[in-house]
């Protein structure tokens, strides 16, 4: 029994240690070592078997269990970033945002563009649009950046497109809100293309260990991409006269190297008033959010959600809602 208890100390240990170096993507880039950002993608589960393990040590009633609790006040943040629970403020909003992959050509996008039009948003940000963006509506629409689009009933003052890399691309439009201009960046990074097929576990240890070799070959490289678009991405950020919005699919999870650096001086929306679990991409069963709506100080974020009740993409829509002063 000492035995087992010893080898299950060093093994819970170990996942602390790997939970703690996802904190290192804020300071190291991919290009340097990724691997740090390889972490980033296992963390729910890691985080899970850390509780656990901690139940574990409680009922055993051993004093580690209280060292194991410390080191998981660390983590509270990087936690909140994918399960939350903050409540919505009592704050009355004027302006209401929808960002959604539609993952348009690949199904039907008349289903999409219907349950956009009656949430009754003022901005849209669509992105993997297929042939066009255009929700009835909506006066003002971005120029063809491909797979990245806006849909606004605001006044669209000025526009630019920050990054093209492989099949990823993001822009920023400056739109006037009552008076009132916003920065909205809208972000789609180079997505790894998965398969299902490619991801999903074989029935042999051959056939799952080729898998994981595959999936980390398209990862690494992917992460050095992102990289360099984060990089261009942040220029229109901190370049910017005006207060930001900035939301899109990611294509990375939380607490990692993309999610610290483009969300760097703002305000992860769900983190200050969403509830729940964050998960927006839904084609896999592993949780899964990469659809993000981050804001500068200047503005007040009232409400997040993250809306399962459509499933016409593999992504879910996310709706934010804000009061701008």
């Amino acid at each position: 029994m000492k035995i087992f208890r010893f080898v299950l100390t060093v093994s819970h240990f170990f996942i602390i240690v790997l939970l703690l170096g996802t904190l290192l993507n804020a300071y190291i880039p991919p290009k340097v070592f990724p691997w740090f950002n390889l972490l980033s993608l296992a963390f729910p589960v890691l985080m899970i078997m850390n509780v656990l393990m901690i139940f574990f040590w409680i009922i055993l009633r051993k004093k580690r269990a209280f060292l194991f609790v410390m080191f998981s006040l660390i983590l509270i943040n990087p936690t909140r970033r994918w399960v939350n629970f903050s409540a919505k403020k009592a704050e009355s909003p004027n302006l209401k945002i929808v960002t959604y992959n539609v993952k348009g050509g690949a199904v039907d996008v008349k289903l999409n563009y219907t349950y956009l039009e009656k949430q009754n948003a003022d901005i849209i940000l669509g992105q993997e649009y297929g042939s066009e963006f255009n929700i009835p509506g909506f006066e003002n629409r971005t120029r063809d950046y491909e797979i990245v689009a806006l849909n606004s009933k605001y006044k669209i003052v000025n526009q630019g497109k920050l990054t093209k890399t492989g099949n990823g691309n993001s822009f920023f439009a400056d739109i006037d809100v009552n008076g009132k201009i916003i920065r909205f960046v809208n972000v789609y990074l180079n997505p790894f293309s998965f398969d299902k097929a490619q991801v999903k576990p074989g029935e042999d240890f051959e056939t799952n260990s080729a898998k994981a070799k595959f999936i980390v070959k398209r990862l690494l490289p992917t992460f050095k991409v992102h990289q360099q678009e984060v990089a261009e991405i942040r220029t229109a950020i901190d370049n910017s006269p005006y207060p930001v919005i900035l939301a899109g699919d990611f294509n990375s999870v939380p607490n990692s190297y993309e999610y610290y650096h483009l969300g760097k001086g703002l305000r992860d929306v769900f983190m200050e008033v969403g509830k729940g679990s964050s998960t927006s991409f839904h084609d896999y069963k592993f949780p899964i959010r990469i659809d993000y709506v981050f804001c500068s100080k200047e503005i007040k974020p009232v409400s997040y959600k993250v809306d399962r009740s459509v499933k016409v993409s593999d992504h879910f829509p996310v709706i934010a809602e804000f009061k701008i002063n």
